[in-house]
């Protein structure tokens, strides 16, 4: 019997992830939609659905580009949060935030129009 260990990712398919699936969206997405914590390496693979070393790699590069800053040390870690006084930053979290909208409103699109009944009034 093979087990698999439950998902602890935070979105099962974020706005930048769904139109570039590759480790560095999905920390983006993660990243961004928690904008104001700081998270560790470690807490950044876990949400985000990608190995450790590959959090670390990619916040590495993301810190050297000015995406991501260093906030603080938890002990050994590292706590690491999106830096929204970088231009870049600024920019990759409209872009987020539009594919979002894009998405929301296409879904929205799809279904039928819920109709709402409104009570009557007892005249008395």
């Amino acid at each position: 019997m093979i087990r698999t260990k439950p998902s602890t990712k935070a979105m099962t398919d974020g706005p930048l992830e769904s139109m570039f699936p590759v480790a560095s969206s999905k920390i983006l997405d993660f990243l961004s939609t928690h904008k104001r914590w700081d998270y560790s390496v470690s807490d950044i693979a876990k949400y985000s659905g990608v190995s450790f070393k590959t959090a670390l790699i990619e916040a590495k590069k993301l810190e050297a580009q000015d995406v991501l800053v260093q906030t603080r040390t938890v002990g050994n870690a590292t706590m690491y949060q999106f830096n929204m006084g970088s231009k870049q930053a600024q920019y990759i979290d409209k872009l987020i935030s539009e594919i979002a909208t894009r998405r929301i409103q296409e879904i929205l699109k799809s279904k039928p129009a819920m109709k709402i009944r409104q009570k009557k009034k007892k005249s008395g």
